[in-house]
């Protein structure tokens, strides 16, 4: 009999390699590759659609699409991210650090479609339904009708969907799960891979929604083969820091929507929360008339959110000054800070520079460019900005500060949270809906020009 083939993958980034090598080509970590041999014989397709339509081919024309079915999951936040809700027969991977809060949405979530008369089917391989009881009651979610089964074999797990047809299924986690017949252990990629793959038969198959949370990496990137991305429909993160009650989930991928939404939860001791208005609490606390400190309206999908950028320039003590960017891009703002010495002759070169988005966000589209020149500014001024003042816009290399999308929804956002004053970049023809917003409108050109139209000369 002909010997299996052996694959060898990486614990860390998933990348594969046809020999063991100490270090990772991928990620360069060491002793990370682990032995995964393939499973002797194929069962099936290791997709869904192959299995489930004719090989026939037919016309483009002729594919009868049909409405899109989705089902509202009751959590506002849930369903932006989503698309609008969750899509009948999808496949939704959720990653996110230990302790984040992954397995607590989810679980509330089968909360609230338990009380709209949805069957749901809560898999567990980390914890015990008993375990699973405890936390429900803590979250005061233990009054639904939700289906519980503790069990880390693929094949009964199968097994218990077909048998309970449950529209929804949560798979926690997908690290846990393994099937008996493939030669590997439990956790590893080729296991993941196998299971992801059969999962994403059953829901196609069935026409009925899986959610697998995934653990992620040192990295970040959800733990297994890269692959595991590539096969489901949908990938979410739940973001966060551990001392921060706050959580943000985004969509890096979806077949059904946008990638541009995200959502605000608060983590409180009875679960997570809706944060409905962000905008006021990414500025809750900040203080009033500080130097280095700029509020910003920063879009993400189709929301405007105000966050607050904060600036710290001081003498160095070294004679290498550092540099610190949290929450954007570091290479960004060492950019910005050339601009400045160069356009406005201003010696930084002495100074450690530090800039931080306040409120755990992390924003990189270039609208944050105008905030961070400013706060950078004042900061090096020692001067603050008038109060009530919001300012958006990219910074080129010479100087110039260019246009952004949406100007009109982030001056009606700043509006709406009491701002009284916005700069913005100067446009050859303004569309006068912002004029309307009760807000007085600074437009500058370059960065020449900021240090006339405010106070931090």
């Amino acid at each position: 009999m002909a010997k299996g083939k052996v694959v060898f993958f990486c614990k860390e980034c998933g990348s594969e390699s046809p020999k063991w090598l100490g270090q990772c080509p991928g990620c360069k970590a060491w002793n990370s590759l682990v032995e995964a041999p393939q499973a002797g014989k194929a069962k099936g397709p290791a997709y869904g659609a192959s299995a489930l339509q004719s090989a026939e081919p037919v016309l483009l024309s002729e594919v009868d699409t049909g409405a899109e079915e989705r089902m509202a999951t009751g959590i506002g936040e849930l369903d932006r991210v989503l698309g609008g809700g969750i899509v009948v027969g999808s496949l939704v991977l959720v990653g996110g650090d230990p302790g984040i809060g992954k397995s607590t949405l989810l679980l509330q979530m089968c909360y609230v479609l338990t009380k709209k008369e949805r069957k749901v089917l809560y898999v567990s391989g980390e914890e015990s339904i008993r375990q699973i009881r405890m936390r429900a009651d803590r979250l005061k979610v233990s009054d639904g009708s939700m289906l519980l089964l503790a069990e880390t074999s693929l094949n009964r797990v199968e097994e218990t969907i077909r048998q309970t047809a449950p529209e929804v299924v949560i798979i926690d986690s997908i690290q846990t799960i393994y099937r008996e017949e493939t030669e590997a252990a439990p956790g590893s990629p080729g296991q993941i891979k196998e299971a992801t793959a059969s999962l994403l038969r059953l829901a196609k198959g069935l026409g009925i929604t899986i959610f697998i949370i995934g653990h992620v990496t040192k990295e970040g990137i959800v733990a297994g083969p890269r692959m595991l991305e590539h096969m489901v429909d949908t990938v979410l993160y739940f973001e966060g820091e551990s001392h921060n009650s706050y959580r943000i989930l985004r969509a890096v991928k979806n077949r059904f929507g946008s990638t541009n939404e995200i959502g605000v939860f608060e983590m409180a001791g009875s679960g997570l929360r809706e944060v409905k208005n962000p905008s006021e609490y990414m500025l809750e606390g900040r203080p009033e008339g500080e130097p280095g400190s700029v509020v910003t309206a920063a879009m993400e999908g189709t929301r405007p959110i105000l966050v607050e950028v904060q600036a710290l320039v001081c003498p160095t003590n070294f004679n290498m000054p550092r540099r610190t960017a949290a929450g954007t891009d570091y290479n960004r703002v060492t950019l910005l800070m050339a601009v400045l010495e160069k356009r406005l002759g201003i010696s930084l070169a002495g100074c450690d520079a530090y800039v931080n988005v306040a409120g755990g966000m992390k924003i990189t589209e270039p609208s944050l460019d105008l905030a961070i020149v400013l706060a950078l500014l004042s900061s090096y001024r020692n001067r603050p900005l008038p109060a009530r003042t919001v300012a958006f816009g990219e910074v080129g290399l010479t100087g110039e500060i260019r246009s952004v999308n949406m100007m009109a929804a982030r001056i009606s956002e700043a509006a709406k949270m009491g701002y009284k004053t916005a700069i913005v970049p100067r446009r050859k023809k303004a569309s006068g809906e912002e004029r309307n917003e009760g807000i007085q409108i600074i437009e500058v050109g370059t960065v020449q020009d900021l240090q006339q139209a405010v106070a931090v000369r």
